[in-house]
This record gives structure tokens, sequence and C-alpha cells, in this order.
């Protein structure tokens, strides 16, 4: 009768795998990865079984619908990969002790349903297989602009298409870079070495003495965080977001800018819903290193509340009778942009836009342009300052140092062949270029120059993420390059947009699981039908979430239809219109207000340097925790995330990451994730059933003001 042991594959059966002693007393040679890897495994150790297949797809096809579902939200929420570790293990566990163990031949292979305990392998691969759920699919925004904005509907047909070759086009380029972003021990993902820490803590024998298990303190604040959004969910609404300065002050016009949440600066706005705290858009605070959002605050009060109402408030760019804060778009006298007025079809008629009148946008959203071309040159000089030396080390490594034992342990399972890849690659190019020229959305020539940007720089920029957690985008690079090439054409902006960065960086998101799997050794192959299986999967759900909510919720995308108002949709589409429908050439040009945005790109340039020189000068004052790349990157979601978000999730980071850090580290060792994890899922599953539940019930009261109590925030404080 063979022996149960408990190690790091879990509570499992030895088998007798084929071991090096040697290898085994190897271990890597960083020690960031020796702490949070084990340099042990058993190659016998099942991994893609009945098990990880049923709890793969079943989270893989959940996380897709909730992700999507409240994607379109006016307060949108995002459930991410440690949901499903949290959730699986008990799933897993449960399924180890019902299923029947009788073996079955099928193709003249045995398999059984039960293979014997739920072990870490099944663990990290349901995971990975549920992870291509965890952000939704980029590429349905331009089906959705299509259909509501620009009235163009695009059938399910070519809409599913388009979003699989984006997405799967991603994973052909995340298998042929695996070899340098994956295989060198030198290439260290450290977000991965959390998830690996987390997966060993479930399988390995953990001794809270006495104190409650970690699973059961999920479920009791699920259960609390379920019951508990019916009230900020659709009972009381307001909870979501307390604006004092509008409801002491409804009448006051700068009472309105800087109180509301939604349309203003979010100043004294308080919140007694999770959903403002932990979203789509600031991630949970608890997975966030107090210095981390400490930076992103600083970024958030040096942008949002100190320039914003400075330019704002002295006229700048004549925005004084324009709205504080929105990504909507207008005329020069405050009016709503009808880009109806300006179109032929779907292209822009310089005619018609001449005689109608420029587009304008709000300062702060302007504003927010220029910090972002500062933000990608900051990034960038910022790495190569602060881990050009360890990233250049670390490549050359790369190349010369010998297999880690990772590596070797690894070389004991049969490798995805790189043909594999490539077939991958040429089916969605091909079929990206049928997709684009048929149904009329870019040239095909574009479809190549955008395909060539990430197979450019998905190398360098993995490199850079691989070592510093920091990913520069494409989508200023790409919507420059589009816009100057086609101008006035939106679609084709933005079908470039997706396939020349969403494709690089849904190849990275993927490579990053890759090399989870790495360490924890998966078997190549049953990562790559797993990933591969995933993304299909994650695109057919969200796509049908995103057809079915247009087909039965009224006015959506508009206030009509809150709360599925699609802030991140509209943001989308005003994105479309100024890079794609009006380009670049208008709206930065010379004649342009906004021409002295593009200078910002050489304030990029020179900005790293001096907090680089004070972090080499102090290294050990809190000068060195400054990270000027984080603070100039953070309005990148402003618009479209609520202000008052932002406050409250620094509010709570420096509750739980800093003051019971400090004084119960035990506590929150043992429990902060799984807190966090259990409001998180608990608020996902109520949202989804209010929605159901009470489709067609409007409760019209104080406590649900259709306004947010703010009915001055979308006036200019000129024109009022």
């Amino acid at each position: 009768m063979e022996d149960l042991k408990v190690s790091e594959q879990g509570v499992g059966v030895e088998k007798g795998g084929q071991f090096d002693e040697n290898e085994e007393e190897e271990d890597s040679p960083f020690e960031i990865v020796r702490i949070a890897v084990s340099n042990k495994d058993n190659p016998d150790t099942p991994c893609l079984t009945f098990r990880s297949w049923v709890l793969g797809i079943i989270f893989c096809a959940a996380l897709a619908f909730v992700n999507q579902f409240f994607y379109f939200r006016q307060n949108p929420i995002l459930l991410g990969g440690y949901i499903v570790q949290l959730l699986s293990f008990p799933c897993g566990y449960l399924m180890a002790l019902v299923l029947p163990k009788k073996k079955f031949r099928t193709f003249g292979k045995e398999w059984t349903l039960n293979p014997g305990p739920f072990n870490i392998k099944e663990h990290v691969l349901i995971s990975i297989f549920a992870g291509t759920s965890v952000s939704t699919v980029y590429g349905i925004d331009v089906t959705v602009i299509k259909k509501l904005y620009y009235k163009s509907p695009l059938g399910f047909g070519p809409s599913i298409l388009f979003c699989l070759t984006t997405q799967v086009m991603g994973y052909s380029f995340a298998g042929l870079s695996r070899k340098y972003l994956v295989y060198p021990a030198a290439m260290l993902w450290p977000t991965t070495l959390i998830s690996a820490t987390l997966f060993r803590t479930f399988h390995e024998i953990q001794n809270f003495g006495g104190r409650m298990s970690r699973t059961k303190f999920f479920w009791i604040f699920f259960v609390i965080s379920f019951v508990y959004y019916i009230v900020p969910g659709f009972l009381f609404t307001t909870l979501t977001m307390i604006p004092i300065l509008c409801i002491a002050a409804p009448n006051n016009i700068i009472a309105n800018h800087l109180g509301d949440g939604y349309n203003g600066l979010g100043f004294m706005a308080l919140t007694l819903d999770w959903s403002t705290i932990s979203n789509a858009y600031t991630q949970s605070p608890i997975a966030c290193p107090f210095p981390m959002a400490c930076n992103v605050f600083a970024g958030f009060v040096l942008f949002i509340w100190i320039v914003t109402p400075i330019g704002y408030y002295k006229n700048t760019w004549n925005a004084g009778n324009l709205p504080i804060y929105t990504s909507q778009l207008f005329l020069p006298n405050g009016s709503d942009y009808d880009i109806e007025q300006v179109m032929n079809g779907e292209h822009l008629s310089a005619e018609k836009y001449a005689d109608y009148g420029p587009l304008r946008m709000t300062f702060q959203f302007g504003f927010t342009y220029g910090v972002g071309f500062a933000g990608l040159i900051t990034l960038i000089v910022y790495i190569a300052l602060h881990h050009g030396k360890d990233i250049v080390q670390r490549f050359r490594q790369s190349r010369s140092m010998d297999d880690d034992i990772h590596m070797k342990l690894m070389r004991r399972y049969k490798e995805v062949p790189q043909w594999w890849y490539m077939v991958t690659f040429a089916i969605t190019f091909a079929l990206s270029i049928v997709t684009c020229e048929v149904w009329h959305m870019m040239n095909w020539y574009y479809v190549v120059l955008a395909t060539a940007l990430p197979f450019i720089f998905t190398i360098p920029i993995g490199i850079i993420q691989a070592l510093s957690n920091q990913q520069p985008g494409l989508n200023v690079i790409t919507e420059f390059i589009i816009g100057y090439a086609k101008p006035g054409d939106p679609i084709a902006n933005v079908t470039f947009k997706v396939y020349g960065y969403i494709t690089m960086t849904q190849a990275l998101s993927l490579l990053g699981d890759q090399k989870l799997g790495h360490y924890m050794k998966i078997p190549p192959r049953s990562l790559f039908i797993a990933q591969l299986v995933g993304t299909i999967i994650c695109a057919f759900v969200q796509l049908g979430v995103s057809y079915w909510l247009m087909s039965t919720v009224k006015g959506m995308c508009t206030p009509e239809g809150y709360p599925v108002t699609c802030i991140n949709t509209n943001t989308f589409y005003s994105a479309s219109v100024i890079w794609g429908l009006v380009g670049p050439g208008r709206m930065f040009g010379t004649e342009s207000p906004y021409h002295s945005m593009l200078y910002l790109f050489i304030l990029g340039l020179l900005v790293p340097f001096p907090f680089w020189y004070l972090s080499k000068r102090f290294p050990n004052s809190w000068v060195a925790q400054i990270n000027i790349a984080v603070i100039f990157n953070v309005v990148g979601n402003l618009p479209p995330a609520p202000t008052h978000d932002y406050v409250w999730f620094f509010v709570v980071c420096a509750f739980t990451n800093w003051y019971v850090h400090s004084r119960w580290n035990g506590w929150w060792q043992r429990y902060a994730f799984a807190f966090s994890a259990g409001m998180d899922s608990g608020l996902a599953i109520s949202g989804i059933i209010i929605f159901f539940a009470f489709e067609h019930v409007k409760l019209r009261w104080w406590g649900n003001s259709p306004d947010g109590h703010c009915p001055l925030s979308m006036t200019g404080f000129i024109s009022s």
C-alpha cells in the first residue's frame, strides 16, 4: 500500500518519481525565488485531470461573466486570480472526497475521475486556466462603440473573430518569447512569486494554534459582503458616494465640482460601499504595498486636487464653460459634441468639421493626455536609472547562465513544439486580415504594421516587466501612428490599437502565467492547453455577456441605463474620436490649444533625474520611496474612474497595510488576503443577483438620487 506524504505537492501519493538527488540539493541563484519556490518536484503528480478540467472551465467562465458584467457598470469591480486560488481549493478537496476512483480507458489511455488527493499542480493549473478571464477582452469595446455610438453594428460572427484573433495572437507571441522571458532564471517575474507562496501556503501543513482557518474566515466575510451589498447596491445607492459638500451646498457650483466623486474631484466624498474601495481601477488596497499606495495617492493629489482646480478655474484653454471632470466631448460653447454632424458614413468630413466647430475636452481630460505622454517617457527613464544595470546584467545572465534547478526539473516534461505557436500565429494572423478587410475595419497592410509592434516590443518590454513589475504601454504609440497614417477613421484607429497594443499586453499576461507554471512545475503541454482553451472560453463568454446587455438594458451606456453607464467604454469612445475621427494632427497640432501637451514628453524625460539623485543621496530616507513613474502614470484611469475611489483606496490601504500590518502582523499574514477576497467575491455575486432580481424595479427616494446629490457638477463655472 502506497504511503501518504505531505510535501510541497500537497497531501498526495508519492509514487516514486525519477529524482536526481544531486539536482534536489540545488536551488535558485536568487534569494527571492528560493524563499517562495520549492526546489523539489514529483513528476508523477497528476496535473491535467478531470478535476482541473471541470473546475478550470467553471471558474474561467464564471470570472469571464462576472468581470465583463461589472465592466460596464458605474463602479466596475474586477475579480482577480486570488479569488480562484481561494475558492478552487475547497472545491478540489470536496471533489477528491466524493468522486469515484473507478478507472476508464479511452483511445487506449487510462484515466480516472479521481486520481487521489487534490494536489498543488491541479490547483495551479485551475488558477492559470481561470486567469485568462481576470481581465476583460479589450476588443469588445470596439464592438460596443460601433453598435451604440457609431450606429454601425458588427455581427456576433465578425466580433468573435476579432476578439479571438487579438487574444490568441497574443498567446502565440507569448509562446514564441518563452525562451527569453520564462526559461532563464534571471527573468524573475516577482508577482508570480506571491502566487507561488500562496499556493504553498494552501498545500503545506499550517498550524494556526487553534485559530480560525483562512477558508472559514473567507466565507464569513463572503456572507457579510453578500448580504450587505443589497444596501448600497439597490436600497440606498447614495452610500456608494456620499458627497458631503454637495449635500451641504447643492446650489453652489464649486461645492458640486469639488465634492462629486463621479463628475467632480471627490473631495470629502465618503463611502460605505466596498466596491468604491476595491474595484477595476484601484484593485484591492490590501494587495498594494503601503509605500506604493503613497505614490499613487501623491499622484492623485498632485494632478487631481492641485493642478486640475488651478488650471480649470483659471479658464485654461477656455475650458471654464465645460464641466471639471468628465471624458465627454464638447463644442467650444460647452454643448455636447454631436459626431454625426461631422461624419460621412464612418469617416470625418473636413468640410462638415470646419462648419460645425472644433472638438474640445475638459481641462482635466486634456491635461491627463499630456501627463500620459510624460508618464510613458518617465517610466522608461525611471526603469533605466533604477533598474538599468540590473536588467542588462540579468539579460546577460539569461544568455550565459546555466540552467537553474527549476529549468532542470522542467526538462523532465515534454516541451511544446515551437511550430504549435507558429501555426497558432499563422491562423490568427490570416483570420485578422480576413476580419479587418471583409468587415471594413482597416486595410490589410495596417494589420501587418500593427502586428509588427508586439513582435518588436514583446521581448524588450517583457524583460522590463519580468525584472521591475513595470510595463510601458504601447497605447499612445499606436494611437499616434494610426492617427497620423489614417486620420478621420475612428474604427481603424481603435482596431489598430487593439492589434498593436493589447496583443502585446495579452502576451505579457500569459507569459507571467507561464512563469508561474514554470516555478510550480506544470507540464508545458498541459499549460498550453489550459491557456488556449481558457482564452477561447473567455472571449465567447465575455462577448456573449456584452451582446446580452446591449439587447436587454434600455439606454445602456447613457445616464438612462444606470448603473450600466459604461464609463470605461465612454472613455474608449472619446479616445476613438480624439485620435481617430479628428486625429492627432488637429487635436495636438500647432493650431490646437492642446499643442503644449506635446512638450510634456520632454518633461517626462527630465523629471526622473532629480528624484533618482535624491534616492542615491539619501537611500534610507522617505525620499528613496518616491516612485516618480507611478506618480505620473496614476492618472491613466482618471477619467473614467470615480475620483473618490482613489481616496478610499489609500485610506483602507493605510489602515490595513501600515497600521494593522505593523501592530498585528500575525493576523495580517493569516487573514488579510482572505478578507479582501471574501469582500470582493460576496459583493460580485450579490451584484449579479440584484441585477436579475430587481432588473425592472426602480426605488426613487432621496437615498437613490439620480444626480448623486450634485446637480451642478456637469455645469461649467463660467456658464453658470
